[in-house]
């Protein structure tokens, strides 16, 4: 039932002296405040943590794929076709290996990792200038901060050593062969931009004296859709000794912490939405302290308790619903620009908000989510409103000559 003119109206009266100074006007904008503040701080990091998951799913899925085919002997040979699958978009045989690489300048550990130099071209965090030069069977290509770390260049070259022993009239020595570096790729990721390279699947086949054989089978694929119909058609192919895991599974550990770490964080900054409720409920209960005599008033010329009790309620929501849409503007605004505020706060203070070599990401991500921001408006209302009920149901209770009395 909606509120008569007469209700809206005393409401209005009931908040205009709150915006004129005293204590119950400053916990009513204290109210209004942290309402806002909630509800733009929710739909902000929420935003934020949803871009977080969203690019770094869709960049560990560049750098590593889709499906993963293995063997429990850890070594195997490829021989089986998947050309009839038509839901593959490509497939890379790949071998990994932790070495050593050694410039002029530095030493540092790496994850080298084969790359088929026919699917280079479906990767599109390595640069088409780099993948023009990754022709030479003798070619490396580096992460940004590896390259950096080791001081080098395009056209440079590197040595890479490996804990594959050979042996030499003086001994067993580490097995080492010279590199010309093909380019540098910035994958986003500073986890993947440090610690990574990639040279041709021979190369790591002759580092580890492995020969035509490979320990991993990445699959991309046209549709991640259709993941699970292609791991049941891989199932049948794969059978003795193989293992078949999506990119969920290879990640699940990470994918759970981010889960946990973004439920946990809605709750926590709920926190604030209901302490700016609990201010609701102190300027209502004040408010009708000091409207009592008003309230006899409402009574004895034919008010009757609910409409009393719909007056506060109204009054209680207006505070209620304003903070929650002006904080729904500001979080959704905010989201919107982030990228540019970051950049401005990081200029103007000189600051390093969200350094990249914490959160794996180059950049800020966000992704605005219209059914969490609904769920987060329903409970910004929710809480305010329900917040409302008490001291609205005390106001309609007051006896007129209770009131007198203490007059």
């Amino acid at each position: 039932m909606p509120f008569n003119y007469f209700e809206r109206f005393v409401a209005y009266r009931y908040l205009v002296p709150l915006r004129k100074g005293g204590l119950l006007s400053l916990i009513s904008w204290l109210s209004f405040i942290g309402i806002c503040i909630g509800v733009a701080t929710l739909i902000i990091v929420m935003s934020v943590m949803n871009g977080f998951h969203l690019e770094l799913k869709n960049r560990i899925i560049g750098f590593n794929g889709h499906i993963f085919v293995q063997n429990y002997d850890n070594y195997f040979v490829h021989d089986k076709d998947l050309s009839n699958i038509q839901d593959i978009k490509f497939e890379d045989p790949v071998l990994t290996l932790q070495a050593l690489i050694s410039s002029d300048q530095n030493t540092n550990g790496a994850i080298v990792k084969s790359i088929n130099s026919k699917n280079i071209e479906n990767y599109p965090f390595i640069e088409n200038s780099t993948k023009k030069n990754f022709l030479d069977n003798k070619s490396i290509i580096l992460g940004s901060g590896l390259a950096r770390t080791l001081g080098v260049s395009s056209g440079d070259k590197i040595k890479l050593l490996t804990a594959n022993l050979i042996s030499t009239p003086i001994g067993n020595i580490p097995k080492t062969d010279t590199f010309n570096v093909a380019g540098i790729f910035l994958s986003g990721m500073s986890e993947y931009d440090k610690n990574f390279a990639f040279i041709d699947l021979k190369n790591i086949q002759e580092l580890l004296s492995i020969e035509n054989k490979i320990s991993t089978i990445e699959i991309h694929l046209h549709d991640l859709a259709e993941l699970d119909k292609v791991k049941n058609q891989l199932n049948q192919i794969y059978t003795d000794n193989f293992y078949i895991r999506d990119w969920i599974e290879v990640n699940s550990s990470f994918w759970e912490v981010l889960a946990t770490e973004r439920e946990l964080m809605f709750w926590v900054l709920s926190l604030i939405v209901i302490i700016a409720a609990f201010n609701v409920i102190t300027s209502l209960f004040i408010l009708v302290q000091n409207k009592s005599k008003e309230i006899a008033v409402l009574k004895t010329i034919g008010s009757s308790d609910l409409s009393i009790l719909r007056i506060f309620l109204l009054v209680g929501s207006i505070i209620g619903v304003s903070g929650t849409i002006i904080g729904t503007i500001i979080g959704v605004l905010f989201t919107i620009n982030i990228d540019a505020i970051r950049n401005l706060l990081n200029q103007t203070f000189n600051l390093n908000l969200f350094p990249a070599e914490f959160y794996y990401l180059d950049k800020m991500p966000t992704s605005i989510d219209i059914e969490q921001i609904v769920i987060i408006v329903l409970f910004a209302l929710g809480v305010s409103i329900i917040s409302t009920i008490y001291p609205a149901y005390k106001a309609s209770k007051m006896e007129i000559k209770g009131i007198l009395n203490n007059a």
